[in-house]
């Protein structure tokens, strides 16, 4: 009950404070499993992207979240574990460790993922070369339609280094799904998807 009502709360501050305007210029929302991947400028991202969608899709959308930080005190861990539901993954591994295997088991138990290709947050209105891992979680779960998003203006929100968030208007643009072509290599696939990203900044 806490974990709704406090849902509801963080749903009506964030439209409060940046309007949480979405654009399905692409494709329109849809209950099937997704990978949503996005851009990536600031904390706030994650909460961003999931006001941005339908009711009806948040509760099976789950985000991708930094063990270390988001579990740093309680707080932080419940709100990211009961309230957003995140998939937690550590930014230190040991070497038989594999980074993927959380988004895996939620992609086999038919959750739709929210991820930030770049793995860490940009400093430039450019995002940063993409990571390997949308490539290999397109392989392994063909039938997830990839769809990029665009986040705009949300690092003005809450800046690298700020906890008090500012009022500014915010967007997420949805595109056109993309999908690894038969033969396609990583790299030529991570660049084409990274584009598909950058082309909804100006849409």
């Amino acid at each position: 009950m806490l974990a709704k009502l406090m849902s509801l709360f963080l749903l009506g501050l964030i439209r409060v404070l940046t309007g949480a305007q979405a654009r399905w210029v692409g494709c329109p929302p849809k209950a099937e499993q997704r990978i949503y991947f996005a851009n990536h400028q600031s904390h706030a991202d994650l909460v961003m992207i999931w006001a941005a969608l339908p009711q009806e899709l948040r509760h099976s959308t789950r985000a991708i979240a930094a063990r270390d930080y988001w579990t740093k005190t309680p707080f932080k861990q419940w709100l990211t574990s009961a309230v957003f539901n995140v998939i937690y993954v550590s930014r230190e591994r040991t070497a038989d460790e594999d980074p993927l295997e959380p988004l895996l088991d939620a992609l086999a138990k038919g959750d739709s993922i929210i991820l930030f290709p770049e793995g860490t947050r940009g400093h430039t209105g450019e995002p940063q070369a993409f990571k390997a891992g949308l490539y290999n979680l397109a392989q392994k779960f063909p039938q997830a339609v990839l769809v990029p998003a665009w986040i705009n203006n949300v690092q003005h929100v809450l800046p690298k280094g700020e906890v008090v968030p500012v009022p500014v208007l915010c967007s997420v643009t949805f595109g056109a799904p993309v999908q690894v072509q038969p033969g396609e290599a990583c790299k030529p696939f991570l660049e084409r998807a990274r584009s598909a990203v950058i082309a909804l900044r100006e849409v």
